[in-house]
């Protein structure tokens, strides 16, 4: 088996090195995955170079997304070999690899319909998104959500799920392109926040009304504009700050106005009440089966072009989520 592993501080193309691995064997209440594909997060630029809260001993292998079929099941398990399924590994072996032992709870089996490719662009961000809108926010149809980099993998679904969830959906992004994106994922508004003013055309939009919800992984001066906006009872989520900036709430504004702050930590939430997230991802499930949603992938690369490939998302320029699908060689033994 091949593995990348990130083997010294720095940029990915200086901190990962492939290595050939003995293959693995599962424990108990562990199965092994062959990789059929794997997504990219930014957070994996971050753990190369040390800068993720998250800091595992050298050499460890990135990766928190993968998506193949069960080779092995240890003592306990409950799936079944040839099972097509999505995992989420942990440091410091993580997805980065054409093989995986991956715990039980973290093994989540995938609708027949689902290629391996949307799977591993798939839990992250729709798990996110929909635990933002559905349990977070309880967005109601007919209502008005707003969502901020709208072509992006959270964003992307956030628009797909908001959708599905019956609202009307308004989306921000910096480029033509990617307002095309927004619209090619049934964004009925959107808007160019370089050239206009977002919080002056939700407005405008809403006749005066203003966005009921607002999802925000941004942060800094977008997540204040997003103030200006916001409905009476209104609920700004907020995602994350992928602007650099974490902005502070001025308190009264919120009681004058009787919106809601809403923090959305979809990771912790998973800690705590894993049986909550397999029904989330049952639903999410019969969605993608009822076309409701699709995952949105930028492009997908070679195993050999991990390096390349964060470097392009490191960019900022793409959309959607990167992919790398593992290209495996059978051998004569």
């Amino acid at each position: 088996m091949r593995s990348w592993f990130v083997t010294k501080i720095g940029d990915p193309e200086e901190a990962l090195e492939i290595r050939e691995m003995k293959r693995l064997v599962p424990t108990k209440g562990e199965v092994v995955i062959q990789v059929k594909a794997f997504g990219l997060n930014f957070f994996d630029i971050l753990q190369c170079q040390g800068k993720y809260q998250e800091k595992p001993a050298l050499p460890f292998t990135p990766g928190a997304e993968v998506a193949g079929v069960i080779e092995e099941i240890g003592e306990g398990v409950s799936l079944s070999v040839g099972q097509r399924v999505l995992a989420l590994p942990l440091l410091p072996n993580g997805g980065f690899t054409d093989v995986v032992v991956v715990k039980e709870e973290d093994v989540f089996p995938i609708a027949d319909e689902l290629s391996y490719e949307e799977a591993a662009a798939m839990f992250i961000t729709y798990h996110t998104a929909y635990y933002a809108l559905h349990a977070k926010a309880c967005l109601k149809p007919d209502e008005t959500l707003l969502v901020h980099a709208g072509s992006g993998g959270v964003g992307s679904a956030a628009i797909q799920i908001g959708k599905a969830l019956g609202a009307k959906v308004i989306a921000t992004a910096g480029s033509s392109e990617k307002l095309e994106i927004c619209k090619a994922q049934g964004a009925d508004v959107v808007i160019n926040y370089r050239e206009e003013d977002f919080s002056q055309r939700v407005k405008k939009e809403t006749h005066g009304h203003g966005a009921d919800v607002i999802f925000d992984p941004v942060g800094g001066n977008v997540f204040h504009l997003s103030r200006k906006c916001i409905a009476f009872d209104g609920r700004l989520l907020i995602i994350g700050f992928a602007g650099g900036i974490i902005p502070e709430a001025p308190t009264n504004h919120a009681l004058i106005k009787n919106y809601s702050l809403v923090g959305v930590h979809f990771g912790y939430f998973r800690k705590l009440f894993p049986e909550k997230v397999k029904a989330a991802h049952d639903q999410l499930m019969e969605l993608y089966k009822a076309k409701k949603i699709k995952p949105l992938v930028y492009h997908k690369y070679s195993f050999e072009e991990v390096p390349i490939a964060l470097n392009q998302l490191g960019s900022r320029e793409t959309w959607g989520k990167l992919v790398i699908v593992t290209q495996k060689e059978e051998t004569n033994v």
